[in-house]
């Protein structure tokens, strides 16, 4: 059998979910966790790296020749040096569309943790201050209606779609910016970036992290929203300028922000936005529903296999 490792199992399983469909395929090493000076050694001679989050640097195929194949448990793989990848012959699988309801649902989750306030009436009532109320209600943080908004979606692939699905059962107002105006627009309007961040009530991202998506919400781009727009990332952090959010958060150039993602993961100590008005986050959390998880990894073990079978399947090196 081929040698293979995995390196941050933890990242996909707390042992709720099986590693077994992929450890059977391979003479297989697993590691709950590995740090970046780790990674080469752990690696080694071993032909199959299996990863979701740990680097897989020019370094790394450098001091670990045998290292043909980089399966991925994730959709995005900018952990991943392609073009090292590329000139050594290597394979590196992604898993499209396998989080995409998570993502989608998430979103809304955030989106509804704004317009709704369900957390800050449920800690009203919690404290027993409803039991003093003379009214039947209660009239705190305000509340919104979706129905008639206007949501703006930079990012038009599988999670902006389901995200635009909901938005429309909502009865909300489509906007959406992409590279590349779809053919058949869906009866929504595909607009400039600056047009959708100055119509839109809510803007939400689901574009991919890289050269050109990077920092694209910035200083400029903020000044061209609403005061009382949300703005929601389930994308990436680095697509964000987390100074220049912090800066619009605390003048309330805009309303509110709720993410899912930062540019640093785990969160760290000095992260900019921190105890920031109104701002929600949530731990990386909008791809981990035990069924997601289970998906992703039946789809994982799919391109190992095709690999091993000489059958590539979601090959990212191009």
């Amino acid at each position: 059998m081929k040698k293979a490792v995995i390196l941050d199992a933890q990242t996909v399983t707390d042992g709720d979910v099986s590693l077994e469909p992929l450890t059977s395929l391979c003479d297989t090493a697993v590691y709950d966790f590995t740090k970046p000076e780790q990674v080469a050694e752990r690696v080694g001679d071993a032909e199959i790296v299996l990863t979701n989050k740990c680097l897989i640097s020019r370094e790394v195929f450098d001091r670990c020749p045998n290292l043909k194949y980089v399966g991925v448990f994730a959709t995005g793989y900018n952990n991943v040096d392609i073009s090292a990848a590329k000139e050594r012959g290597a394979v590196v699988t992604n898993v499209p569309g396998y989080s995409t309801n998570a993502v989608a649902q998430h979103t809304f989750a955030l989106i509804l943790h704004y317009y709704s306030s369900v957390s800050k009436y449920a800690e009203y009532t919690g404290k027993g201050e409803w039991c003093f109320s003379k009214l039947f209600t209660h009239f705190g943080p305000p509340l919104f209606e979706l129905s008639g908004k206007t949501i703006g979606i930079i990012g038009y692939g599988a999670i902006g779609k389901a995200v635009k699905k909901i938005a429309e059962a909502f009865g909300m107002k489509i906007l959406v910016h992409t590279r590349t105006v779809p053919e058949i627009c869906d009866g929504f309007e595909a607009v400039s970036l600056e047009e959708l961040l100055g119509r839109s009530d809510i803007v939400t991202l689901h574009c991919p992290l890289n050269p050109g998506t990077e920092k694209i919400i910035n200083e400029k781009t903020l000044s061209l929203m609403k005061p009382t727009a949300l703005l929601v990332n389930t994308s990436r952090g680095g697509v964000i300028d987390e100074y220049a959010l912090r800066k619009a958060l605390d003048e309330e150039k805009i309303a509110a922000f709720c993410t899912d993602v930062l540019t640093v993961e785990p969160m760290s100590k000095d992260c900019p936005i921190l105890g920031a008005k109104n701002c929600t986050i949530t731990p990386h959390i909008a791809w981990a529903p035990l069924e997601t998880r289970l998906r992703l990894i039946g789809l994982v073990k799919e391109n190992l296999s095709g690999y091993l079978s000489g059958k590539i399947i979601n090959n990212v090196v191009k």
